[in-house]
């Protein structure tokens, strides 16, 4: 057998499947830090993108003021909101918002 080392890791050179298969799984190892970090920061952003989105919605849900922002700025988004409410039963905000916002322009 040869052995030989290599960053930390210690590799056999041997033709037997049962020592290719431990080296192989020492390089695993070596790997488990590395995706774990991965894995807690896609973590961390599916976290913040969830928290991100209730409190846009809690906050376009409340003020109307907000939704009227959101429709110069960010048209797109006010209406996945419309049809999100109009999905869950709720009719008639966007009609109430267009008439507020006619009714301020005069």
């Amino acid at each position: 057998m040869n052995y030989f080392y290599g960053s930390g890791i210690k590799f056999v050179c041997v033709h037997s499947g049962l020592h290719v298969v431990i080296v192989k799984l020492r390089m695993a190892r070596t790997m488990e830090p590395l995706a774990k970090k991965i894995f807690k920061g896609v973590l961390v952003v599916e976290l913040v993108g969830v928290f991100g989105a209730y409190f846009l919605f809690n906050k376009m849900n409340t003020s109307q003021d907000f939704r009227q922002t959101m429709s110069k700025k960010f048209p797109f988004i006010l209406e996945v909101y419309y049809k999100s409410i109009e999905q869950s039963g709720m009719y008639g905000v966007r009609e109430q918002d267009q008439e507020k916002w006619l009714n301020s322009k005069n």
